[in-house]
């Protein structure tokens, strides 16, 4: 399996503007630039902000999918991945995932997490701090 996204830039770094299209075109066309990636002045991702995406998609499937494996599917996952830069480099992500799970302790929910948080592709891809943490919502009947 392959995976395509492109990329276009017009104009110098500062000033230039650019646009990203990724292969399912759920981002066609997308704009980014400095302003989008560092100052917030314009609507727009960043490759930062796409990188917290990815990875707090994967993260949260490969969660589900291991509750789903042990027979504890999943009501309900959210998580949240915030990555920290310190200048022009990452220097780590936590991803911060609340599940609503019937029939789970907390302590046996953050075994699955701990196990996604270095085990999913995304985390595997990068040489960076990862870190997370586990919340359990729960329903009354």
């Amino acid at each position: 399996m392959k995976r395509t996204a492109k990329a276009q830039w017009t104009g110098n770094a500062k000033e230039g503007k650019g646009e990203l299209t990724t292969q399912s075109e759920i981002l066609n066309k997308t704009n980014y630039s400095f302003k989008t990636r560092f100052s917030g002045e314009e609507k727009g991702t960043n490759p930062e902000e796409l990188l917290a995406a990815a990875h707090a998609g994967c993260f949260t499937m490969a969660v589900s999918f291991a509750l789903t494996e042990q027979g504890t599917p999943p009501a309900l996952l959210t998580t949240e991945a915030t990555l920290s830069m310190e200048g022009f480099a990452i220097s780590g992500i936590h991803l911060s995932i609340t599940g609503i799970i019937p029939g789970i302790s907390l302590d046996t929910f953050s075994d699955f997490v701990r196990a996604a948080e270095k085990n999913c592709l995304i985390s595997k891809a990068l040489s960076i701090p990862i870190t997370s943490e586990a919340h359990l919502t729960f329903i009354e009947n």
